[in-house]
């Protein structure tokens, strides 16, 4: 029996919810799940020593129910209560209410989650406490005329941000004063979806930024410790992708003047438990005040493997009023750490919320490998919460060993069903700017802009995607044409050109492949339910994703991606690719390109519109999407009204030519 708590309840779901389980029953504590009517079959559930339905899948109906969660825990008899971050975690409120029932909150108290949690208070009290802040509004602008006499005495590029805010909800970047009051507008609606709150303030935008935070620590006895920093600049729309431990960019000066603000901070609201002081960092190294996290950070696996602590182990401890067993002057870095959060979406759409089953769910099994994962194989991904499907990190004794190590797990990370963002994050990995060190928090925008498309594969490296190809089909065609297909020439096609495979030979488990009078071997498994190659391709060690379609095969390795055709001689016809599409076709008409709720509809029928012409706004996971018209035309009818639920590809607007 545990001499911290007998049972705790989790306030959450998914992968942090996994987590918190994994680590409570190390310390042998029981937990109590609570679930919605989305997730009533989910991984956290099946891991909790008991489960207990809240409410229907909306948050709103689930996770934020306050009432409900305690009235759960209290009939489970837990004694505490762990929020895990998002929902409730950052909610004054909740933890009010937690202590009034006699439970304990597992995190900071009330207060400081209030005081930090609104940014323009935590502002002022970090300036108090002798932290560096960004030059800004000194609090909320409400109106256009205010809000352009602020940012004209900051100076532009300013950044517009919300109050209550959080997770890039309710921020825009601002060029020039043309621009201002239309972002405005758009953080102050996102900002009231989000948090009910539309209050904004602005703040200088600091070129070249990096985006580097510390980890805090701190008991109820008045000991407070930082645990180093993170350094979270690769980021798209203010959403972290990759972060890291320690920054390779903060020289040992800084970094201890860092670590001492953030203290400062934590010291100046009484703060206990885990938080995070975020800080802004310049080409200079001249750091700033972000806002100060108080609640388990997303990327705090990071931080755990290079102090090798366990966060949610400290965070019970404290909670059950346990001292810190250790001290500023043991904390050491040892090696690298990095993460990757793998989302199901759409690269190629622009990184759209990719909804469905998990139809194949692999996780790589490697050394120096940790994946936090909230899912299994067979598992629904629904539009009612982040799309996160796990987290996947890194460890190595330097950084190239840390990117190299996690390079290799996720060419062998295995998902199907939804779309994903793997390939991507293995580009961004590769790339040399990445490697180098040399990155800030609009690495993602200035590289792949507001998409990514698999690149192809070099002469080289096409071929043994050949090679591969042929190993995997030719067996297939073999086995219904034995006797012709050995005198045959057959013909490997891709995109931009035909390769003519003239030898096939399988020697136990070695396809000995000919293409274009140049041999390849292809040695290991290669069966024809295979979706994942690990075998070697002319000796070398070459992971390789394969999703099979008859006589096609589409192969993905790192960010590379091709689609190989096999037409064997033999065949009567031979197949061709479809025509090139008209220049038209697909813009006569505005789908939904995600699941979400239509919240404007800014045209009407009849309406003639211009190329690139704002028509309407979906939100989904909380983010409002613009979608605007590809070509001047008019709107035939309108099919939709504001308010209502789309799926993907739901008819939004028929549009005519002019």
């Amino acid at each position: 029996m545990s001499v911290l708590f007998n049972k705790i309840l989790v306030a959450n779901r998914g992968e942090i919810a996994c987590r918190i389980i994994r680590t409570a029953h190390e310390l042998g504590i029981k937990v109590v799940a609570v679930y919605s009517e989305a997730d009533k079959h989910s991984k956290h559930v099946r891991l909790a020593d008991e489960a207990v339905y809240i409410g229907l899948s909306p948050s709103v109906q689930s996770y934020l129910l306050i009432d409900k969660i305690i009235e759960v825990a209290k009939l489970t008899s837990a004694e505490a209560i762990h929020p895990g971050y998002g929902f409730l975690s950052e909610n004054a409120e909740f933890v009010s209410a937690v202590e009034a029932a006699g439970l304990v909150f597992i995190g900071p108290d009330a207060y400081a989650i209030e005081m930090m949690g609104d940014k323009i208070t935590s502002k002022n009290i970090a300036m108090e406490a002798g932290v560096s802040v960004v030059p800004g509004s000194e609090g909320a602008v409400s109106d256009i005329k205010q809000a352009k006499a602020e940012s004209r005495r900051i100076g532009y590029p300013v950044m517009i941000k919300a109050s209550s805010g959080g997770g890039g909800k309710g921020m825009r970047i601002v060029e020039q004063e043309e621009d201002l009051e239309s972002s405005m507008h758009a953080a102050m609606n996102e900002a009231r979806s989000s948090f009910g709150d539309d209050r904004v303030f602005i703040e200088k935008f600091v070129t070249q930024p990096r985006h580097i935070e510390i980890q805090v620590i701190a008991d109820t006895h008045g000991n407070v410790i930082h645990l180093g920093e993170r350094e979270c600049s690769i980021q798209r729309r203010h959403q972290k992708v990759i972060e890291e431990a320690p920054s390779c960019f903060l020289s040992s000066k800084i970094r201890l003047a860092m670590g001492q603000q953030a203290i400062a901070l934590a010291k100046a609201v009484n703060y206990r438990s885990a938080g995070t002081v975020e800080f802004i960092v310049g080409a200079n190294e001249d750091f700033y005040f972000l806002e100060m996290n108080t609640r388990l950070q997303v990327e705090h696996p990071v931080t755990e493997l290079v102090y090798n602590v366990d966060i949610v182990s400290l965070m019970i401890e404290i909670a059950a009023g346990k001292q810190l067993s250790i001290g500023q002057d043991e904390v050491e870095a040892k090696g690298w750490a990095m993460e990757a959060r793998i989302y199901a979406e759409d690269s190629q759409k622009g990184f759209l919320p990719s909804i469905g089953q998990l139809i194949e769910y692999k996780e790589p099994i490697l050394d120096k490998i940790r994946i936090d994962s909230g899912v299994h194989e067979g598992d629904h991904i629904t539009m009612f919460y982040d799309p996160m499907v796990a987290k996947i990190i890194g460890y190595g004794i330097d950084r190239p060993e840390c990117i190299a190590n996690l390079s290799k797990a996720l060419d062998r990370y295995k998902i199907s069903g939804v779309e994903t963002n793997i390939q991507f994050l293995s580009a961004i990995l590769l790339d040399e700017n990445f490697n180098l060190g040399d990155i800030t928090t609009d690495f993602i925008e200035c590289k792949f802009g507001g998409k990514f498309n698999p690149y192809k594969p070099d002469a080289e490296l096409e071929k043994k995607f050949l090679a591969l190809a042929a190993a995997i089909l030719m067996p297939v065609i073999y086995q219904s044409n034995p006797t012709k297909i050995n005198k045959a020439t057959n013909i490997l096609q891709i995109s931009n050109g035909d390769y003519f495979l003239t030898d096939w030979r399988n020697y136990e488990g070695t396809h000995v492949i000919t293409i274009d009078n140049r041999q390849y071997e292809v040695t290991g498994q290669v069966t024809k339910s295979m979706t994942l190659f690990t075998g070697q391709i002319n000796g070398e060690d070459m992971p390789v994703k394969v999703n099979r379609i008859y006589n096609k095969v589409r192969l993905v390795s790192g960010p590379y991606s091709i689609m190989v055709t096999i037409l064997p001689a033999i065949a009567e016809n031979v197949i061709e690719f479809m025509p090139a599409p008209n220049l038209l076709s697909g813009t006569l008409k505005v789908t939904a390109p995600m699941p979400g709720m239509l919240t404007k509809l800014l045209v009407s029928d009849g309406e003639h519109l211009y190329a690139g012409q704002q028509v309407a706004i979906i939100e989904a996971m909380k983010m409002e999407n613009s979608l605007r018209c590809e070509i001047d035309c008019i709107v035939e009818r309108v099919h939709v009204s504001e308010g209502d639920l789309l799926n993907v590809d739901d008819l939004i607007l028929s549009l005519g030519e002019k």
